[in-house]
């Protein structure tokens, strides 16, 4: 086995790992012992520019000044968020209007 694919074979275990978590407690710890704070910070900072994108009401500029992240930050959420081919932001957000009408 190559090292590209060790790496990738360690993303996948990570994938399905995460996919077993049954509910938000668990999440948090799983989340809590892998991650160090700033990471998770990072993680609930990207979360929070994904969603007040997602409404469309503030610009760039409010987001950072609301969030604490750069203006580079929430240009990058913006990207993953409407750009790029993966959705993983849309397929949360999705869900969560979904459940939000429940």
């Amino acid at each position: 086995m190559t090292r590209e694919q060790s790496k990738t074979d360690g993303k996948e275990a990570l994938f399905e790992a995460i996919a077993m978590l049954q509910d938000s407690p668990e999440v948090a710890s799983f989340l809590t012992d892998l991650c160090t704070p700033q990471e998770l910070k990072a993680f609930a900072e990207r979360w929070a520019i994904a969603r007040l994108l997602d409404q469309g009401k503030k610009s760039y500029r409010e987001i950072s000044v609301q969030t604490g992240a750069s203006t580079t930050t929430v240009t990058r959420v913006a990207r993953f968020l409407n750009d790029e081919p993966n959705q993983g932001y849309q397929i949360i957000l999705k869900k969560r209007t979904h459940n939000h009408h429940h």
